[in-house]
């Protein structure tokens, strides 16, 4: 008898892993190797949005929330991404998502709204907060001389240590990960920026984010982008992923 439960006990444990598996593959330390529902949702608005393909976006939003991700998690989105692809493309995000909101009221859908973004209490200026973010970003003390942009224009580099890095960063309604997912979905939709697309994807595996679910981020957004520009983000991610190797 108790061989009996015993086996059915496996049977049900391997059932239980192998439909586990199906929806989110792990590797052998149980970390998640697949991208899961929130972050493709995060992926496909950050991208359509950068591309102004408005009435995609309305089907990716619905999506979004169907999959977990709450009002202000989206907006943060399209709040974040405004700093990669400028003011108008954000600006329509949120008016289309504005739209489907609404939409989803009248139909008696009420969407979870999320937390707000916590005060900040720290006494450190905006430029020391900003670069704190980016060290942390990138794994690395940022104490040599300013990068060649930032000697010929420095109030460039004032903007990006003070609001990029600070004012957007300090926000935790997105967490630094999904922040990375953000902007390389962006880069990869607007296209022609491969060397800041390069330095992006390898923050996002200085953050953990894996090989394997940086090339299901190109396939989610070469859904909806010219094969051109597509094909470019994946030389530029097999040029990195190679670059490790050596």
């Amino acid at each position: 008898m108790k061989q009996l439960i015993t086996i059915g006990i496996a049977i049900v444990i391997t059932a239980f892993l192998g439909v586990t598996n199906h929806v989110n593959a792990q590797s052998k330390d149980n970390t998640i190797v697949n991208l899961d529902a929130k972050q493709q949702s995060i992926i496909a608005i950050a991208s359509l949005t950068a591309k102004g393909d408005l009435q995609t976006l309305e089907s990716a939003l619905t999506e979004g929330l169907d999959a977990g991700l709450t009002v202000r998690e989206i907006k943060e989105v399209m709040v974040h991404l405004y700093a990669y692809c400028g003011f108008p493309r954000s600006l329509r995000g949120l008016r289309t998502f504005i739209k489907v909101l609404d939409k989803r009221k009248a139909e008696g859908v009420e969407d979870q709204l999320g937390a707000e973004a916590t005060p900040i209490e720290d006494n450190r200026t905006k430029y020391e907060r900003g670069k704190a973010n980016l060290e942390t970003l990138v794994q690395a003390k940022l104490d040599g001389p300013p990068a060649d942009y930032a000697q010929f224009a420095p109030i460039i580099e004032v903007f990006l240590k003070e609001h990029l890095f600070a004012d957007i960063f300090d926000r935790d309604i997105l967490v630094y990960r999904q922040r990375e997912l953000v902007t390389v979905s962006v880069l990869a939709t607007i296209g022609g920026v491969e060397p800041m697309l390069h330095s992006h994807m390898n923050i996002c595996l200085i953050q953990g984010i894996t090989p394997i679910q940086l090339k299901e981020l190109m396939d989610v957004v070469g859904k909806n982008v010219d094969q051109e520009k597509i094909d470019s983000a994946k030389k530029v991610l097999n040029e990195l992923l190679e670059s490790k190797k050596q």
